[in-house]
């Protein structure tokens, strides 16, 4: 009776697995399908490429906005860090906004590199926007422990400028010659540049938030400072690892993970998502706080 039974449950369970399977079946079907038809269609393609325009231009307004608050809050100051990086920030993702508001142009250009220009430069201005903050942290760091910090702007200017230049010369070889080999090491290369950065925010911003950890617990500033750093180290780690993954996927899966064709709208749209407009707008709402305002030497506040 027991063996009768025993058989007859996994008579049943072999039925059930074979309909799972075949509901899983009819399930990828469908969702490859879709997947074909959202990336083939005119009317998709450009309902998400103008929702990455507006996602852009919102952030680089709120970068300007920032830049204009910190200008009428320190006018005296010059150009500091902070307002260069809020800067380069509105510059960046302005740029982005333009490229992707006439992607149906940038995606069809000839030569083929006129597309990958437009496509790779504001990641590589993205990277020095986003190494200013490790610059920044680097020289915090190097003055606490007095060590010398004099060196450090000349090595992130020496860094960015052979990183320009490398990624000059592939443009330059790929406009006279596409290679495919060529163009294998070019998102290569910004694979790597991208692992540079995020090894960048990991040394110095871990760094600084262990330094951070040490001042006394009841020090307000330093706990703001240390959620501070620990928020953007994380934040900014986090997508340039994802940028040099997803690059390094497509290099070698040209035909189904490349970023530089138009048909790939969905990919696009997880990807600068991922690694450029939400690590931008978290990385602005962090750094919001404006500086303490500069009480003049003539004025002296009754007390």
């Amino acid at each position: 009776m027991m063996g009768k039974m025993l058989m007859m449950m996994l008579m049943m369970m072999m039925e059930i697995g074979i309909w799972v399977g075949g509901m899983g079946g009819v399930m990828l079907k469908l969702l490859t399908s879709w997947w074909e038809e959202i990336n083939e269609s005119t009317l998709w393609q450009d309902g998400i490429f103008y929702t990455l325009c507006a996602a852009y231009a919102l952030v680089s307004l709120v970068a300007l906005i920032q830049l204009m608050r910190i200008e009428m809050r320190v006018p005296q100051c010059g150009w500091t860090t902070q307002k260069i990086f809020h800067l380069m920030n509105f510059v960046v993702n302005g740029v982005r906004a333009v490229v992707f508001g006439y992607h149906d142009r940038v995606f069809c250009l000839h030569p083929k590199v006129l597309t990958w220009i437009l496509l790779d430069l504001p990641g590589l201005l993205f990277f020095s926007t986003y190494t200013l903050l490790v610059l920044f942290w680097a020289e915090i760091y190097y003055q606490a422990r007095s060590l010398p910090a004099d060196q450090l702007k000349t090595f992130y200017v020496l860094v960015n400028g052979c990183i320009y230049f490398i990624q000059i010369c592939i443009w330059m070889y790929l406009w006279i010659n596409k290679n495919s080999l060529i163009q294998f090491v070019g998102k290569v290369f910004i694979a790597g540049v991208s692992i540079i950065a995020a090894s960048g925010f990991l040394l110095y911003g871990g760094r600084l938030f262990l330094m951070l950890r040490l001042f006394p617990v009841e020090s307000k500033s330093r706990r703001r400072k240390l959620h501070e750093v620990g928020a953007v180290t994380a934040t900014c780690f986090a997508c340039f690892l994802i940028r040099s993954f997803v690059v390094l996927l497509s290099a070698f899966d040209s035909a189904d993970a490349s970023l530089y064709v138009l048909d790939h709208p969905i990919l696009n749209f997880v990807y600068y998502m991922l690694v450029e407009i939400l690590p931008s707008a978290l990385v602005l709402y962090i750094l919001r706080e404006l500086p303490p305002r500069r009480i003049s030497a003539q004025y002296h506040p009754i007390r």
